[in-house]
């Protein structure tokens, strides 16, 4: 089972930029495609962005394109999330997710292993 630990939330004024962690605990993690998820208070997980497994292909949701930059390091077994342009509305709790997949997906459904989370918060 892969564990993961994200990393690097916090308070930014809007503009401003973070960068998330995303740390992997097993050997395979180049198996894996990587994503990107969050939630805001109140409403449901969404899609933000993904990365397959050997960076040839990424996704993004139409809100973050052009603002953020998912990235991976499979020798170090990490992936990231820049985060360029914050607004306050990608205020929420932001999840680093794993799954078997052969490409960049954008469903929560192909995803099995999941991140505790890190709290997100972009103030006017």
């Amino acid at each position: 089972q892969v564990q993961l630990v994200e990393s690097g939330g916090g308070l930014v004024q809007a503009g401003g930029s973070l960068t998330l962690s995303c740390a992997a605990s097993t050997r395979t993690f180049g198996w894996y495609t990587m994503g990107w998820f969050r939630q805001a208070p109140g409403k449901e997980r969404e899609f933000v962005a993904a990365i397959s497994w050997n960076a040839g292909q990424t996704s993004y949701t139409d809100s973050v394109k052009g603002r953020f930059t998912i990235s991976r390091d499979n020798a170090k077994k990490m992936a990231y999330l820049q985060m360029n342009s914050l607004k306050p509305e990608d205020t929420a709790q932001y999840y680093c997710a794993a799954g078997r997949t052969n490409y960049a997906s954008r469903s929560a459904d192909d995803y099995n292993a999941w991140g505790q989370g890190t709290q997100v918060t972009v103030s006017s």
